[in-house]
């Protein structure tokens, strides 16, 4: 029994932890109104040391346009461009992006930055539209970007 107890323990404490490794976040973006085409928006993390991080999420339906996102492309290429993350469809304007997706808890209150840039064909584009750290307070709700996000938030 004494023994049994033992491989138990030893077991939780294996397995345990990979449950406690991430959290449940949600990323809500609304596109600001405008005419014209679909914005195309990428998410992304960068470090405490600025460098790029990972891709959480890209919205664009065309591969020949990524490069107008160009925060995340310029930081995406000194990596080798690892796109990384998950894509979806351009988003239209006046719509929201709602991401739900699972971030590793050593990121969070770390020191690291949710970037969005954001781009829509013959308009413009707009390189850290928005940029926030990545900590667990609640001060990411309703934030407003500087081009085309309207209203931003991260809740964990």
């Amino acid at each position: 029994m004494k023994k049994l107890a033992q491989i138990f323990l030893f077991t939780t404490a294996i397995w345990l932890p990979q449950f406690a490794e991430a959290r449940p976040v949600t990323i809500t973006a609304e596109v600001a109104s405008y005419r014209g085409p679909a914005a195309y928006v990428v998410v992304y993390l960068t470090g405490p040391d600025k460098k790029f991080h990972s891709t959480i999420w890209l919205a664009s339906e065309k591969q020949k346009y990524l490069p107008h996102l160009r925060g995340w492309h310029n930081a995406a290429l000194r990596n080798g461009m690892q796109i990384d993350g998950i894509s979806g469809a351009s988003v239209g304007a006046g719509r929201t992006l709602t991401i739900n997706t699972d971030i590793a808890d050593a990121l969070i209150d770390a020191g690291y930055i949710l970037h969005v840039d954001a781009a829509a064909e013959d308009i413009g584009a707009s390189a850290r539209d928005i940029s926030v750290a990545l900590n667990s307070d609640d001060k990411t709700q309703n934030l407003r970007g500087r081009h085309f996000i309207r209203s931003f938030s991260v809740k964990m």
